[in-house]
């Protein structure tokens, strides 16, 4: 039997606005994605919401619910207390568009700067390479990534200090670990997570790691690794005199 809830839902662009109260019918099974769908089919047919793939797998539909950064096709009303108003925003962290879309441009930005696959020559005499199986298996937790950007919403690095010039972000490190961890790359990219990256602002508070809707392990299999090979690298006394000595990386 159908049922009726209160969404408070913000409306407005990056020049002011403010929530707005919809009554929308609630049925069985339906995700905030679907209450939204109703309110814009049929109370508010101007109001801006980004989504495609309704199935928890293109990231479009990032928002906040409730205060808790989540995708809204993946969001069911029954895990929601229906009896109070259920509010839904836009993510705090990017530059508001209207009502439900966010600008998140930057983070693509960002990317491009990131060194690309560097692979070394093949070792096998038909021109392919050997790779451990169990090499293969730790990045393929990254490749799960659907670039939703809630761990880069969460993150108060990015949400409350706009550190956006130094520091590129939960997302993009688990980039950076999919190619520094590859068993086939070559690149070098230790030298820019410590300083143009900013990996040590990052005190690993697995913020990123909660809002995650893929549960990629961000802080301890990605973030953490990285910090460590930047410290391995720069701050190792034994590996400083070993460079010293032998004249090695002198980054």
């Amino acid at each position: 039997m159908s049922s009726t809830a209160t969404f408070r839902i913000w409306r407005g662009d990056a020049n002011g606005g403010q929530f707005r109260d919809y009554q929308a019918r609630i049925d069985e099974g339906m995700v905030v994605l679907d209450a939204v769908h109703q309110i814009q089919a049929e109370q508010a047919p101007d109001m801006a919401v980004r989504w495609n793939c309704k199935a928890g797998k293109c990231g479009s539909c990032s928002s906040e619910i409730n205060g808790m950064p989540k995708l809204m096709c993946m969001t069911r009303l029954s895990d929601l207390p229906l009896d109070q108003p259920i509010t839904v925003e836009p993510m705090h962290t990017f530059p508001l568009i209207k009502d439900l879309v966010t600008d998140v441009s930057w983070n693509f930005r960002a990317k491009k700067k990131l060194k690309p696959f560097n692979p070394r020559r093949p070792d096998a005499p038909d021109g392919s390479w050997r790779m451990a199986q169990r090499d293969i298996e730790r990045i393929q937790e990254f490749r799960k990534c659907i670039e939703c950007f809630l761990c880069q919403d969460v993150c108060h690095v990015l949400r409350e200090h706009h550190l956006e010039d130094q520091f590129i972000g939960p997302r993009l490190f688990v980039f950076t670990a999919a190619l520094e961890m590859h068993p086939l790359d070559t690149e070098n990219r230790l030298p820019n997570l410590r300083k143009l990256d900013g990996i040590g602002y990052c005190n690993i508070t697995k913020c990123c790691t909660k809002v995650c809707p893929e549960e990629i392990h961000i802080t301890d299999n990605a973030i953490i690794p990285l910090k460590e090979r930047v410290v391995d690298q720069f701050f190792d006394p034994i590996t400083r005199i070993i460079n010293a000595v032998t004249g090695g990386d002198k980054r």
